[in-house]
């Protein structure tokens, strides 16, 4: 009896060794699928986090930042299927106009602080603006500068056709601002409301030069050549940018000004030729 006993006895013994063994797998197969499935879970919150966004961004920008946003505009619809980011670019108080006056917008970057304040003081932000970028004057001339401009104060010289911004558009108070700090007085053939259409007026042969910004002169390429002058030392602009109040798709406005400030759309502006903020 005890020797059949004891046989009895060790398959038993196995067999419960065998249930224990088989729970720990179990057991541990299912903490392994476990953490499989938070881990696909976070995968899915974290996808979804990033698929969310959808619908149009309607950005309002100073016409300095066209190729800039242009890029990021492409970049941002890439990362986000299913949104679409429409632009209007022209001067900044023009483009604060229409916000005030109740133009549908998301975004407003302004090429100044002073043509942010008009959307700020009526109450049509969300938010405080930050300053993304800054950018610095530079002379535009002619291709090969024929007429030989080498400073500011050649621009007085009589018989040459210069052209500036609009006093009320931030590229004509910086401009002023540096004629200012030099001493110098310059009557322009003509005062343009974009800094886009004074470059404008040069590479069209229209003007011999233009006070324009140094991302200007650098995204037309060979149609222009560049002087760069001191006194724009004195008259650097700050770029803020802000979130609109009436925004209809206020989650892809974030989403794209988080861009604009990340270091890939710092990336972006700096080569443009773009300054820091």
């Amino acid at each position: 009896m005890t020797r059949t006993a004891r046989r009895t006895g060790r398959p038993m013994q196995v067999a419960a060794l065998g249930v224990t063994a088989l729970l720990a797998l179990s057991a541990c197969s299912s903490s392994g699928d476990s953490s499989k499935a938070k881990s696909g879970s976070s995968a899915s919150a974290s996808a979804s986090a990033s698929d969310k966004l959808s619908g149009t961004v309607t950005v309002f920008a100073a016409a300095s930042l066209k190729e800039s946003f242009t890029t990021l505009g492409e970049e941002f619809e890439e990362a986000h299927p299913g949104t679409k980011v429409t632009f209007s670019f022209g001067g900044s108080d023009s483009l604060a106009a229409s916000i005030t006056g109740g133009a549908p917008a998301d975004v407003f970057a302004s090429a100044s602080p002073k043509t942010m304040a008009i959307v700020t003081d009526a109450g049509d932000a969300s938010g405080t603006p930050a300053t993304f970028v800054r950018n610095q004057l530079e002379i535009a001339t002619l291709p090969g500068n024929p007429d030989k401009i080498a400073s500011l104060k050649d621009l007085t010289r009589s018989g040459l056709k210069v052209v500036l911004c609009d006093k009320t558009v931030p590229c004509g108070a910086a401009a002023q601002k540096a004629l200012d700090a030099g001493k110098l007085k310059l009557t322009p053939v003509s005062y343009e409301q974009d800094v886009k259409a004074a470059l404008t007026k040069v590479e069209l042969k229209e003007a011999d030069a233009a006070v324009v910004y140094r991302t200007d002169v650098h995204a037309a390429g060979d149609k222009v050549e560049g002087v760069e002058f001191p006194e724009s030392a004195d008259a650097i602009n700050g770029y803020p940018i802000v979130q609109l109040k009436d925004t209809e798709n206020a989650d892809a406005a974030k989403a794209f000004i988080a861009l604009v400030r990340s270091a890939d759309g710092q990336k972006v502006l700096t080569e443009a030729g773009f300054l820091q903020p």
